[in-house]
């Protein structure tokens, strides 16, 4: 989704407070380019850009639109309970979402509809981990 390299470093590694500014999701092709890729498959893996883990599958229970309308009302990718991957999520006692493997992702700010995961999309705008055999 061409998200800047330096921004993504600077939120995702060594940083526990920090987050892309509200509305960055918004300045990338990500909403076009999420759009054509749920019209083609459905819901959409969100991948750990360290690991290329997955963490999200959205929507869950939901619409597309209805995420995009969540997410742009909070300023960041917004994700509920059901679309959490949770074998690689974790939510510490603070609110703040990790990867298991220490990937800063975002928070847990619950609403009246439950918990919701405000989500830096330079953190999860990673590939699928690949795995190659030799024989």
């Amino acid at each position: 989704w061409q998200c800047d390299r330096a921004t993504a470093d600077r939120i995702c590694n060594f940083n526990r407070h920090f987050a892309e500014f509200r509305g960055y999701w918004a300045t990338t092709p990500f909403i076009e380019q999420a759009s054509n890729e749920f019209k083609a498959s459905g819901p959409l893996t969100f991948y750990d850009s360290n690991t290329g883990k997955p963490l999200f599958i959205a929507p869950k229970g939901r619409s597309f639109e209805e995420f995009l309308k969540e997410s742009a009302s909070h300023g960041w990718p917004s994700f509920r309970d059901e679309e959490v991957v949770w074998e690689n999520v974790r939510c510490l006692p603070n609110g703040e979402a990790v990867s298991v493997d220490g990937t800063h992702l975002g928070h847990n700010l619950p609403d009246f509809s439950g918990s919701r995961y405000c989500i830096n999309l330079v953190s999860v705008a990673g590939q699928p981990t690949t795995t190659t055999t030799t024989d």
